[in-house]
């Protein structure tokens, strides 16, 4: 058997029971991460909603959170609300194509939501990860920073290294 066709095996014997499930757990070590961390926030625009307190970043959007960086073509940031607050971001509403790396880990989606409190992430549409040399797919991705957890929802596909020669 020729190394491709060793490969093709390995994979297939690999992507079938995976794609098959509506829904995987994958590990993310690299996507662990404090959310505490202050967030910076660069792009072309801004304009801001007094009415709402919220701020809407565009064009070339460019956030970083300690080692974690997300970037999209949109970031809409909402600010929490309440007699105690002072301005901190609730939640960034990230769209246009949104990228998201830390460390050898990365994903890409159309649209994604960082919620700031709990730590958690969650990018839909054409959803694609990859993790050193492998790549998995699926229409959602939620991510626990906190814990460095992740789900794959939606029709999951994988392609996964071996390693074999």
């Amino acid at each position: 058997m020729t190394r491709s066709a060793r490969i093709a095996a390995c994979l297939l014997a690999l992507v079938l029971p995976i794609a098959a499930h509506a829904q995987a757990q994958v590990a993310f070590g690299g996507l662990k991460h404090d959310s505490s961390l202050p967030v910076e926030i660069s792009a072309d625009l801004l304009q801001v909603d007094q009415s709402d307190g919220s701020a809407t970043f565009s064009g070339n959007v460019q956030i970083g959170q300690g080692a974690m960086r997300l970037t999209a073509g949109k970031v809409r940031v909402e600010y929490a609300t309440g007699d105690d607050t002072t301005g901190e971001i609730s939640r960034l509403l990230a769209s246009d194509g949104v990228t998201l790396v830390n460390g050898a880990e990365a994903a890409e989606a159309r649209e994604a939501i960082y919620t700031i409190d709990s730590g958690v992430i969650v990018m839909t549409g054409d959803v694609i990860l990859t993790q050193g040399q492998n790549a998995l797919s699926s229409e959602k991705l939620t991510v626990n920073l906190q814990s460095g957890t992740g789900t794959m929802d939606g029709r999951v596909k994988s392609i996964i290294q071996t390693g074999a020669d």
